[in-house]
């Protein structure tokens, strides 16, 4: 089954759930705000698609936080979004083994 990651107000969000609904699609939604994301969770992701894709730095979270322009790893970014799950670029689709980050109809075409 697939899990989809997100919030329940973000536009890209409702956009990949009302695509996974038309196309018939049996997935899961996991808010990330109400629920929270593992630091396990979050490293897996970031091995597949890279930390640097996975942290939305253009949130309003990001620029609120103290000393963000300072150069950060993997394990602060991690740190971070695991604290702040607003952080996390949006939506985020588990497919068994394929993590796919942000909504492209292509690329759900592609992985379904």
């Amino acid at each position: 089954m697939l899990t989809l990651y997100g919030l329940k107000n973000c536009d890209a969000c409702r956009k990949a759930r009302r695509w996974l609904d038309a196309n018939a699609t049996d997935y899961r939604f996991r808010d990330v705000r109400s629920e929270g994301v593992t630091e396990a969770k979050l490293r897996v992701w970031a091995e597949q698609v890279g930390w640097e894709v996975l942290l939305n730095r253009r949130s309003t979270t990001w620029r609120q936080l103290p000393d963000t322009n300072q150069a950060i790893d993997s394990a602060v970014a991690i740190a971070l979004m695991a604290r702040y799950p607003a952080l996390i670029k949006r939506p985020v689709l588990e497919a068994g083994e394929r993590v796919l980050v942000g909504f492209r109809e292509a690329d759900y075409q592609s992985l379904l």
